[in-house]
Protein backbone atom coordinates (compact mmCIF):
# COMPACT_ATOMS: atom_id res chain seq x y z
CA UNK A 1 0.00 0.00 0.00
CA UNK A 2 1.19 3.20 -0.58
CA UNK A 3 3.00 5.82 2.15
CA UNK A 4 2.67 8.76 0.53
CA UNK A 5 4.63 12.16 2.36
CA UNK A 6 2.57 15.43 2.68
CA UNK A 7 5.11 19.13 2.83
CA UNK A 8 1.81 20.43 4.20
CA UNK A 9 -1.56 19.42 6.45
CA UNK A 10 -3.56 21.17 3.81
CA UNK A 11 -2.50 18.92 1.22
CA UNK A 12 -5.23 16.98 3.23
CA UNK A 13 -8.82 17.43 3.96
CA UNK A 14 -9.22 18.18 7.31
CA UNK A 15 -12.20 15.66 8.15
CA UNK A 16 -10.70 12.93 6.71
CA UNK A 17 -7.29 13.61 8.83
CA UNK A 18 -9.82 13.62 12.47
CA UNK A 19 -11.63 11.15 11.50
CA UNK A 20 -8.62 8.62 12.72
CA UNK A 21 -8.39 10.79 15.80
CA UNK A 22 -9.47 8.43 18.98
CA UNK A 23 -10.95 10.67 22.37
CA UNK A 24 -9.90 14.47 22.77
CA UNK A 25 -6.71 15.09 20.87
CA UNK A 26 -6.60 18.87 20.81
CA UNK A 27 -2.64 19.04 19.97
CA UNK A 28 -3.06 16.64 16.73
CA UNK A 29 -6.18 18.31 15.36
CA UNK A 30 -5.94 19.25 11.62
CA UNK A 31 -6.47 22.83 12.85
CA UNK A 32 -3.93 22.92 14.81
CA UNK A 33 -1.17 21.45 13.36
CA UNK A 34 -2.16 23.52 10.54
CA UNK A 35 -2.27 26.20 12.46
CA UNK A 36 1.53 25.87 13.41
CA UNK A 37 2.71 25.72 9.47
CA UNK A 38 -0.26 28.18 8.65
CA UNK A 39 1.76 31.42 10.92
CA UNK A 40 4.99 30.36 9.94
CA UNK A 41 5.54 28.67 13.78
CA UNK A 42 6.92 25.58 11.65
CA UNK A 43 8.75 25.54 8.58
CA UNK A 44 11.71 25.39 6.75
CA UNK A 45 13.08 28.67 8.55
CA UNK A 46 12.52 26.91 12.13
CA UNK A 47 14.33 23.65 11.49
CA UNK A 48 11.07 22.03 11.00
CA UNK A 49 10.03 20.33 7.70
CA UNK A 50 7.10 19.44 7.66
CA UNK A 51 6.69 15.14 6.24
CA UNK A 52 3.22 14.00 7.03
CA UNK A 53 3.23 10.35 6.65
CA UNK A 54 -0.20 8.79 5.53
CA UNK A 55 -0.94 5.55 4.55
CA UNK A 56 -3.31 4.65 1.68
CA UNK A 57 -5.41 1.38 0.89
CA UNK A 58 -5.99 -0.26 -2.42
CA UNK A 59 -8.89 2.33 -3.38
CA UNK A 60 -7.20 5.41 -1.69
CA UNK A 61 -8.72 5.81 1.39
CA UNK A 62 -6.97 7.38 4.32
CA UNK A 63 -5.57 4.23 6.66
CA UNK A 64 -3.15 5.50 8.99
CA UNK A 65 -1.41 8.80 9.21
CA UNK A 66 1.54 10.19 11.84
CA UNK A 67 2.20 14.04 11.96
CA UNK A 68 5.94 14.34 11.18
CA UNK A 69 8.61 16.53 10.50
CA UNK A 70 12.45 16.41 9.55
CA UNK A 71 14.53 17.63 11.96
CA UNK A 72 17.94 19.81 11.58
CA UNK A 73 17.91 20.12 15.32
CA UNK A 74 16.29 18.93 18.31
CA UNK A 75 15.16 21.89 19.70
CA UNK A 76 11.06 22.29 21.13
CA UNK A 77 10.99 18.38 21.47
CA UNK A 78 11.12 17.94 25.29
CA UNK A 79 12.93 14.35 24.89
CA UNK A 80 16.32 15.23 24.92
CA UNK A 81 18.77 13.36 22.65
CA UNK A 82 21.01 16.47 22.27
CA UNK A 83 23.98 13.75 23.85
CA UNK A 84 22.97 11.28 21.22
CA UNK A 85 23.63 14.02 18.47
CA UNK A 86 27.01 15.07 20.14
CA UNK A 87 28.09 11.37 20.30
CA UNK A 88 27.19 11.12 16.87
CA UNK A 89 29.36 13.95 15.89
CA UNK A 90 32.21 12.56 17.70
CA UNK A 91 32.07 9.30 16.31
CA UNK A 92 32.11 11.24 12.70
CA UNK A 93 28.20 9.69 12.60
CA UNK A 94 25.41 11.47 10.74
CA UNK A 95 22.60 12.33 13.11
CA UNK A 96 20.73 14.86 11.52
CA UNK A 97 18.42 14.73 9.67
CA UNK A 98 16.21 12.97 11.65
CA UNK A 99 12.34 12.45 11.17
CA UNK A 100 9.90 12.90 14.06
CA UNK A 101 6.72 11.99 15.04
CA UNK A 102 5.72 14.83 17.68
CA UNK A 103 3.79 17.62 18.08
CA UNK A 104 6.23 21.14 17.74
CA UNK A 105 6.64 22.28 21.24
CA UNK A 106 4.04 20.67 22.98
CA UNK A 107 5.30 18.16 25.78
CA UNK A 108 1.94 15.95 26.25
CA UNK A 109 0.73 12.87 25.56
CA UNK A 110 -1.36 11.95 23.44
CA UNK A 111 -2.15 9.79 19.85
CA UNK A 112 0.76 9.74 17.38
CA UNK A 113 -0.31 6.75 15.42
CA UNK A 114 -3.30 8.30 13.84
CA UNK A 115 -5.79 4.85 12.33
CA UNK A 116 -6.22 1.15 13.25
CA UNK A 117 -3.29 -0.59 14.85
CA UNK A 118 -2.15 -2.73 12.00
CA UNK A 119 -2.55 0.52 9.37
CA UNK A 120 -0.56 1.88 11.75
CA UNK A 121 2.00 -0.52 12.25
CA UNK A 122 2.43 -1.28 9.04
CA UNK A 123 2.64 2.76 7.91
CA UNK A 124 5.59 2.58 10.97
CA UNK A 125 7.17 -0.34 9.41
CA UNK A 126 7.67 1.34 5.68
CA UNK A 127 8.67 4.53 7.79
CA UNK A 128 11.88 2.46 9.24
CA UNK A 129 12.57 0.60 5.80
CA UNK A 130 12.79 3.71 3.85
CA UNK A 131 15.25 5.73 6.37
CA UNK A 132 18.35 5.13 4.92
CA UNK A 133 17.42 5.85 1.56
CA UNK A 134 15.93 9.26 2.37
CA UNK A 135 19.03 10.42 4.20
CA UNK A 136 17.65 10.26 7.30
CA UNK A 137 19.39 8.73 10.69
CA UNK A 138 16.18 7.86 13.01
CA UNK A 139 12.66 7.46 13.56
CA UNK A 140 11.28 9.09 16.89
CA UNK A 141 7.82 9.13 18.29
CA UNK A 142 7.52 11.21 21.16
CA UNK A 143 4.68 11.59 24.15
CA UNK A 144 2.72 8.29 22.99
CA UNK A 145 0.08 7.20 24.67
CA UNK A 146 -1.09 3.78 25.42
CA UNK A 147 -2.55 2.44 22.18
CA UNK A 148 0.52 3.50 20.63
CA UNK A 149 2.87 1.84 22.65
CA UNK A 150 1.10 -1.35 22.27
CA UNK A 151 1.86 -0.81 18.45
CA UNK A 152 5.35 -0.02 18.93
CA UNK A 153 6.08 -2.73 21.89
CA UNK A 154 5.47 -5.44 19.28
CA UNK A 155 8.08 -4.18 16.51
CA UNK A 156 12.23 -5.12 16.83
CA UNK A 157 14.77 -2.30 16.96
CA UNK A 158 12.12 0.27 18.63
CA UNK A 159 13.98 1.47 21.90
CA UNK A 160 11.56 2.77 24.25
CA UNK A 161 12.71 5.92 26.69
CA UNK A 162 10.50 7.13 30.07
CA UNK A 163 10.83 10.54 31.42
CA UNK A 164 8.97 12.15 34.27
CA UNK A 165 5.93 15.04 34.00
CA UNK A 166 3.26 16.47 37.01
CA UNK A 167 -0.40 16.51 36.81
CA UNK A 168 -2.64 17.15 39.06
CA UNK A 169 -5.72 15.48 39.53
CA UNK A 170 -9.53 16.38 40.62
CA UNK A 171 -10.89 14.07 43.16
CA UNK A 172 -14.64 15.37 43.20
CA UNK A 173 -13.48 18.49 44.78
CA UNK A 174 -16.32 20.38 45.96
CA UNK A 175 -14.43 23.44 45.45
CA UNK A 176 -10.60 25.00 46.42
CA UNK A 177 -10.64 24.30 50.21
CA UNK A 178 -12.47 21.16 49.71
CA UNK A 179 -8.72 19.50 47.89
CA UNK A 180 -7.07 22.36 50.30
CA UNK A 181 -8.53 20.02 53.40
CA UNK A 182 -6.75 16.87 52.05
CA UNK A 183 -3.25 18.36 52.50
CA UNK A 184 -1.32 18.21 55.49
CA UNK A 185 -1.35 21.34 57.98
CA UNK A 186 1.68 22.89 57.01
CA UNK A 187 1.32 22.68 52.97
CA UNK A 188 -2.15 23.61 54.12
CA UNK A 189 -1.45 26.50 55.20
CA UNK A 190 1.82 27.98 52.62
CA UNK A 191 -1.02 27.53 49.94
CA UNK A 192 -3.68 29.41 51.31
CA UNK A 193 -0.83 32.07 52.60
CA UNK A 194 0.26 32.40 49.07
CA UNK A 195 -3.03 33.28 47.71
CA UNK A 196 -4.14 35.39 50.45
CA UNK A 197 -0.99 37.64 49.99
CA UNK A 198 -1.61 38.38 46.17
CA UNK A 199 -5.11 39.45 47.04
CA UNK A 200 -4.13 41.91 49.37
CA UNK A 201 -2.06 43.72 46.54
CA UNK A 202 -4.74 44.15 44.03
CA UNK A 203 -4.53 41.08 41.98
CA UNK A 204 -7.22 39.73 40.09
CA UNK A 205 -7.80 36.69 37.79
CA UNK A 206 -10.39 36.74 34.61
CA UNK A 207 -10.83 33.66 32.80
CA UNK A 208 -11.65 34.05 28.94
CA UNK A 209 -12.50 31.85 26.08
CA UNK A 210 -11.04 31.94 22.38
CA UNK A 211 -13.23 33.73 20.78
CA UNK A 212 -13.43 36.26 23.97
CA UNK A 213 -10.47 37.92 23.31
CA UNK A 214 -9.64 40.94 21.13
CA UNK A 215 -6.85 41.53 19.18
CA UNK A 216 -5.09 43.97 21.36
CA UNK A 217 -5.72 41.24 24.09
CA UNK A 218 -4.14 38.24 22.03
CA UNK A 219 -1.25 41.24 21.46
CA UNK A 220 -1.18 41.33 25.57
CA UNK A 221 -0.88 37.30 25.48
CA UNK A 222 2.17 37.05 22.69
CA UNK A 223 3.80 39.93 24.72
CA UNK A 224 3.35 38.06 27.73
CA UNK A 225 4.62 34.64 26.26
CA UNK A 226 7.62 35.96 24.05
CA UNK A 227 8.97 37.31 27.14
CA UNK A 228 9.44 34.61 28.74
CA UNK A 229 11.77 33.67 26.09
CA UNK A 230 13.64 37.09 25.62
CA UNK A 231 14.90 37.08 29.20
CA UNK A 232 16.59 33.94 28.55
CA UNK A 233 17.75 35.42 25.36
CA UNK A 234 15.99 33.04 23.17
CA UNK A 235 13.42 33.65 20.34
CA UNK A 236 10.13 32.48 21.07
CA UNK A 237 9.06 29.43 18.69
CA UNK A 238 5.61 30.36 17.74
CA UNK A 239 4.32 33.58 15.96
CA UNK A 240 1.95 36.18 16.88
CA UNK A 241 0.07 35.03 13.99
CA UNK A 242 -0.49 31.77 15.50
CA UNK A 243 -2.31 32.56 17.88
CA UNK A 244 -4.94 34.89 16.04
CA UNK A 245 -5.31 32.04 13.56
CA UNK A 246 -6.18 29.35 16.28
CA UNK A 247 -8.37 31.61 18.14
CA UNK A 248 -10.29 31.53 14.69
CA UNK A 249 -9.68 27.89 14.06
CA UNK A 250 -9.97 26.75 17.08
CA UNK A 251 -12.36 29.18 19.91
CA UNK A 252 -13.61 26.56 21.77
CA UNK A 253 -10.49 25.09 22.79
CA UNK A 254 -8.63 28.01 24.77
CA UNK A 255 -8.92 29.48 27.73
CA UNK A 256 -6.44 31.78 29.08
CA UNK A 257 -6.57 33.40 32.44
CA UNK A 258 -5.32 37.22 32.39
CA UNK A 259 -4.01 38.26 35.69
CA UNK A 260 -4.34 42.11 36.40
CA UNK A 261 -3.34 43.96 39.08
CA UNK A 262 -4.96 47.32 40.31
CA UNK A 263 -7.22 46.85 36.81
CA UNK A 264 -3.59 46.37 34.69
CA UNK A 265 -2.99 43.21 33.06
CA UNK A 266 0.33 42.12 34.01
CA UNK A 267 0.41 38.15 33.02
CA UNK A 268 -1.56 35.54 31.07
CA UNK A 269 -1.49 31.54 31.51
CA UNK A 270 -2.92 30.08 28.04
CA UNK A 271 -4.86 26.54 28.04
CA UNK A 272 -6.70 24.47 25.78
CA UNK A 273 -9.52 22.38 27.25
CA UNK A 274 -10.59 19.22 26.07
CA UNK A 275 -12.15 16.29 26.97
CA UNK A 276 -11.74 15.84 30.86
CA UNK A 277 -8.47 17.69 31.12
CA UNK A 278 -7.07 21.54 30.74
CA UNK A 279 -3.88 21.62 29.28
CA UNK A 280 -1.69 24.40 30.48
CA UNK A 281 0.44 25.74 27.61
CA UNK A 282 2.47 28.63 28.08
CA UNK A 283 2.59 31.58 30.68
CA UNK A 284 4.00 35.44 30.75
CA UNK A 285 4.00 38.25 32.98
CA UNK A 286 5.39 41.73 32.07
CA UNK A 287 6.75 42.47 35.64
CA UNK A 288 8.40 40.62 39.17
CA UNK A 289 5.38 39.85 41.07
CA UNK A 290 6.29 37.07 44.23
CA UNK A 291 3.79 33.85 43.78
CA UNK A 292 1.79 35.39 40.68
CA UNK A 293 3.63 32.67 38.67
CA UNK A 294 2.18 29.89 41.17
CA UNK A 295 -1.09 31.43 40.87
CA UNK A 296 -1.57 32.42 37.32
CA UNK A 297 0.08 29.12 36.10
CA UNK A 298 -1.34 26.50 38.78
CA UNK A 299 -3.93 27.79 41.48
CA UNK A 300 -6.28 29.10 39.04
CA UNK A 301 -5.86 25.91 36.30
CA UNK A 302 -6.71 23.81 39.44
CA UNK A 303 -9.68 25.95 40.41
CA UNK A 304 -11.07 26.44 37.06
CA UNK A 305 -10.82 22.61 37.17
CA UNK A 306 -12.81 21.95 40.17
CA UNK A 307 -14.99 24.21 39.04
CA UNK A 308 -15.98 23.02 35.59
CA UNK A 309 -15.90 18.81 36.67
CA UNK A 310 -12.29 18.52 34.90
CA UNK A 311 -10.80 15.39 36.32
CA UNK A 312 -7.16 16.36 35.23
CA UNK A 313 -4.79 19.33 35.00
CA UNK A 314 -1.59 18.80 32.57
CA UNK A 315 0.27 22.26 33.63
CA UNK A 316 3.70 20.86 31.42
CA UNK A 317 6.66 19.26 31.33
CA UNK A 318 8.86 20.60 34.04
CA UNK A 319 9.17 21.76 37.86
CA UNK A 320 9.54 20.03 41.03
CA UNK A 321 7.94 22.47 42.43
CA UNK A 322 4.49 21.14 41.56
CA UNK A 323 5.11 18.32 43.80
CA UNK A 324 4.30 20.25 47.19
CA UNK A 325 1.25 21.68 45.78
CA UNK A 326 -0.39 18.13 44.70
CA UNK A 327 0.38 17.26 41.47
CA UNK A 328 1.69 13.86 41.06
CA UNK A 329 4.70 12.16 39.33
CA UNK A 330 3.41 10.89 35.50
CA UNK A 331 5.58 8.63 33.37
CA UNK A 332 5.82 9.88 29.61
CA UNK A 333 6.97 7.64 26.93
CA UNK A 334 8.99 7.98 23.88
CA UNK A 335 9.91 5.58 20.96
CA UNK A 336 13.47 5.51 18.82
CA UNK A 337 14.60 3.81 15.89
CA UNK A 338 17.98 4.53 15.50
CA UNK A 339 19.75 3.22 11.71
CA UNK A 340 23.16 3.17 12.89
CA UNK A 341 23.79 -0.16 14.93
CA UNK A 342 26.60 0.93 17.11
CA UNK A 343 24.48 4.05 18.03
CA UNK A 344 21.30 1.82 18.52
CA UNK A 345 23.73 -0.71 20.74
CA UNK A 346 24.91 2.18 22.60
CA UNK A 347 21.72 3.98 23.00
CA UNK A 348 20.13 0.84 24.29
CA UNK A 349 22.63 0.31 26.99
CA UNK A 350 22.24 4.00 27.89
CA UNK A 351 18.11 3.74 28.23
CA UNK A 352 18.69 0.24 29.93
CA UNK A 353 20.28 2.14 32.69
CA UNK A 354 17.94 5.52 32.60
CA UNK A 355 14.30 3.90 32.41
CA UNK A 356 14.86 1.93 36.05
CA UNK A 357 16.23 5.53 37.52
CA UNK A 358 13.19 7.46 35.69
CA UNK A 359 10.95 5.11 37.51
CA UNK A 360 12.42 4.93 40.74
CA UNK A 361 12.71 8.90 40.72
CA UNK A 362 8.74 8.94 40.44
CA UNK A 363 8.42 6.60 43.57
CA UNK A 364 10.95 8.53 45.07
CA UNK A 365 8.75 11.28 44.07
CA UNK A 366 5.40 10.51 45.38
CA UNK A 367 6.79 10.65 48.69
CA UNK A 368 6.75 14.55 48.75
CA UNK A 369 3.43 14.80 47.78
CA UNK A 370 1.32 17.46 50.84
CA UNK A 371 -1.45 15.14 51.07
CA UNK A 372 -2.60 13.42 54.35
CA UNK A 373 -3.44 10.42 52.80
CA UNK A 374 -3.70 9.76 49.02
CA UNK A 375 -5.79 6.06 47.62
Amino acid sequence: MPVITLSSLNEIDAAAWDALLVGAQPFVQHAFLATLEDSGSVGRNSGWLPAHQLLRGARGELLAAMPAYVKQHSYGEYVFDHGWAQACQRAGIAYYPKLLTAIPFTPVSGQRLLGAADSAGELLDALVAGLPEQGLSSLHVNFTCTDDDAVLQQRSGWLQRNDCQFHWFNRDYRDFQDFLDTLNSRKRKQMRKEREQLNGQGFTFAWHAGHELSESQWDFVYHCYANTYHVRGQAPYLTRLFFSLLAQRLPQLIRVVIASKDGRPVAMAFSLQAGDTLYGRFWGCIGEYAGLHFETCFYQGMEYAIANKLQRFDAGAQGEHKLIRGFEPVLTHSWHYLCHPGLRTAVDGFLAQERPAVQAYAEQARTALPYRQLT
